[in-house]
């Protein structure tokens, strides 16, 4: 039989037939989708033709469609829902596909075409987008190392290699702690919690196969366990498990692995001619520089960590009022600050729950996306790769713009946290092609599936992802939707948050799971007044993360980086009661590849245009402003990576934002 993955996909707009492929097409595929593209790169650098942009650029933008095809397939299933066969192909795949681009970075006659072309770009006739691709082509190549040669190309090859193969083993480390690691909970020990959170724990205790309630490392378990539990040792053994995942020593110990990879970067970006890989990676951002990304972190550290410390004062308080002597711990900080926040604004997480349901917080993001865009979402019957997911046909005046899929549940089969990602991209050439893309979260599974107010920003966040994918509306695909610079990804996600504090989305949405009664009016007010709280919390975390990310980039590489990590937050004063949101064994935004290594810092870059995208809404008095809207998509959600950040943001503002905005709308500087 042909292998469906190799295969035309006969189903609705060409989603891969999930239902039809088995673990065992795969590495077949993948072996004949990788000698395919080989000879179409050998085609193109072996033509005899003088280089066109038509033969060489154009070439390549259409080469590699079939392993597009499995890889999409493949590192969807192996990421949202993994097994060991799939761990197993990952490892097995990682390394070779890492050989296989770097030998077309090190095509020297590939690169001489490009060369060729790059050198006579004036006289080729060539339209701004077909200017901006061939120049982000032998971009590519050139920090690829295609201009190196002998003993440094070799070994150039080698370092990608040996990097792909670490980082899946990071990634699955990881997800191996994660999985493995659980709590069992006595009836007793669960004073306290409300009926989402024991729910939730029950539902998990029966995925493992344990009769009872178990806390495990998933977010939406052990945050709530953390927030409402009067169990301090609880609270600690659980808090002590989600912090030490990746370091708890033996086969899945992570610690290793980063100080390798920290080495490999540094090698690589030495080898290419630059001092340390944070200058070489941030070259292509819109920071450009590691002085520019620590001037922005340090400039909200200060604020943060004095209202921080601030409010550990608070919460230590109410502690020794509970009769617990000693000093507020880190396992302490979630508890009391619930209780703060009940306190203070009167916002109890276990009343508000029920107004979030999940299917309501979707209907609220396609709602804002269908008000601001005209887009219009309607149930897709698929067969998609777990039986949790679910697909929409996304159109707009009736016509298809994209396939929308949702993975919303956690499980033990799917890495942790959120992300969006293309099966596949919006391009015109070489054929139209519409996308089809995914959301996975990892909110914890119930009936009905409650949120807390942090999950529902999540929600919207990732599909602001989506809609950058959606809206995509250019020629090449490797300038689409989010193909732009990290600093600059984040933008459409973090700006959609903002729709749902409007209050006419949640008064519409936020409705009650057993009475469909609308969230009160004066409940609402107190979700909205409590949006800034405990900002001091999530902002030093955040920030510490992102210092040591860039601290480990910057300089020598670190012998030790745990080392390292603590002298780091030494040095900035972390309070230690508040622990860095990614610890380095569990890094896996810096360590699972390279997508965000010297690059964490970006959500707040990008928070610092978000904050002020929104406010040129509110300036207009309609968060729905047609004309605004428009201007949104037509200078950033359509235009992909077809120009440079800078100037997509100013074309839509007029100007670039400073940081005072950011500092607004976290409530850590005065108004």
């Amino acid at each position: 039989m042909t292998n469906p993955l190799l295969s035309h996909w006969d189903t609705p707009f060409e989603i891969a037939p999930f239902d039809r492929i088995e673990d065992a097409d795969f590495a077949p595929a993948f072996d004949i989708a990788l000698a395919e593209h080989n000879a179409e790169i050998a085609a193109i650098s072996g033509n005899p033709e003088a280089p066109t942009f038509a033969n060489t650029i154009e070439a390549l933008e259409a080469a590699g469609e079939g392993m597009h095809k499995v890889l999409s397939v493949f590192y969807t299933v192996a990421g949202a829902d993994s097994n060991p066969v799939r761990e197993g192909l990952q490892r097995d795949f990682s390394p070779k596909l890492a050989a296989h681009y770097a030998a077309i970075s090190s095509n020297k006659p590939l690169f001489q075409r490009v060369e060729d072309l790059w050198q006579r770009k004036d006289d080729l006739g060539l339209n701004a987008e077909q200017e901006r691709v061939l120049m982000l082509t032998r971009r590519g190549f050139v920090r690829a190392g295609a201009a190196l040669e002998g003993a440094a190309d070799a070994r150039m090859a080698a370092i990608k290699g040996r990097l792909a193969t670490l980082g899946t083993e990071f990634t699955q480390n990881l997800l191996a702690d994660e999985r493995e690691w659980f709590m069992e909970v006595a009836e007793d020990d669960l004073e306290g919690l409300p009926d989402f959170v024991t729910g939730a724990m029950r539902a998990a205790g029966k995925e493992k196969g344990v009769d009872g309630p178990i806390v495990t490392t998933s977010r939406s378990i052990i945050t709530p366990f953390l927030q409402f539990s009067p169990r301090r040792n609880l609270r600690e053994q659980a808090y002590r498990a989600f912090v030490s995942r990746g370091a708890n020593g033996g086969q899945h110990d992570n610690r290793a692995i980063a100080a390798e990879i920290l080495k490999l970067r540094e090698e690589r970006a030495q080898l290419l001619g630059y001092d340390n890989f944070a200058a070489y990676k941030l070259e292509t951002e819109m920071a450009k520089t590691p002085e520019k990304v620590e001037d922005l972190l340090l400039a909200v550290w200060q604020p943060a960590k004095t209202q921080a410390e601030a409010d550990a004062k608070v919460l230590e308080q109410m502690m020794h009022d509970d009769g617990i002597n000693g000093d507020l711990e880190a396992w302490d900080w979630h508890y009391y600050a619930a209780r703060r926040r009940k306190a203070e604004h009167d916002l109890d997480e276990a009343a508000l729950k029920p107004y979030l349901q999940l299917d309501r917080m979707i209907e609220a993001a396609f709602d804002c996306a269908n008000r601001l865009f005209g887009l219009e979402f309607k149930p897709l019957d698929a067969a998609l790769y777990h039986p949790d997911c679910r697909a929409w046909n996304v159109t707009r005046g009736g016509k298809h713009v994209a396939v929308f899929i949702g993975d919303y549940f956690a499980r033990g089969s799917k890495r942790s946290g959120a992300w969006c990602s293309a099966m596949r991209a919006q391009a015109k050439f070489p054929k139209d092609q519409t996308p089809v893309v995914i959301n996975v979260c990892n909110f914890a599974k119930a009936d009905p599936a409650l949120l807390s107010y942090d999950d529902a920003r999540t929600l919207f966040h990732e599909f602001g992802h989506a809609l950058h994918q959606m809206l995509s509306n250019v020629t090449y695909e490797s300038i689409s939707g989010t193909s732009v610079a990290r600093d600059f990804v984040e933008l459409p996600s973090q700006l959609f948050e903002h729709w749902l504090e409007v209050p006419e989305v949640l008064s519409q949405f936020a409705t009650h799971a057993e009475t469909g009664e609308p969230m009160p009016q004066e409940m609402l007010d107190k979700v909205l007044g409590a949006a800034n709280f405990d900002q001091g919390f999530q902002t030093v975390e955040y920030v510490a993360s992102a210092l040591v990310d860039l601290a480990f980039h910057k300089g020598a590489a670190p012998a030790d980086p745990m080392a390292m990590q603590a002298d780091i937050l030494d040095r900035l004063g972390m309070p230690k009661q508040i622990a860095m949101r990614h610890a380095t064994p569990q890094f896996a935004h810096v360590f699972s590849g390279d997508g965000y290594s010297s690059g964490y810092y970006s959500y707040m870059w990008s928070e610092v245009m978000d904050a002020d995208a929104f406010a040129a809404f509110e300036e207009v008095g309609n968060p729905f402003d047609p004309e605004m809207a428009r201007a949104l998509e037509a200078n950033i959600l359509s235009t992909g990576g077809s120009q440079e950040a800078e100037a997509l943001y100013t074309a839509f503002r007029g100007r670039m934002p400073g940081v005072e905005a950011l500092l607004k709308g976290r409530g850590l500087a005065a108004v």
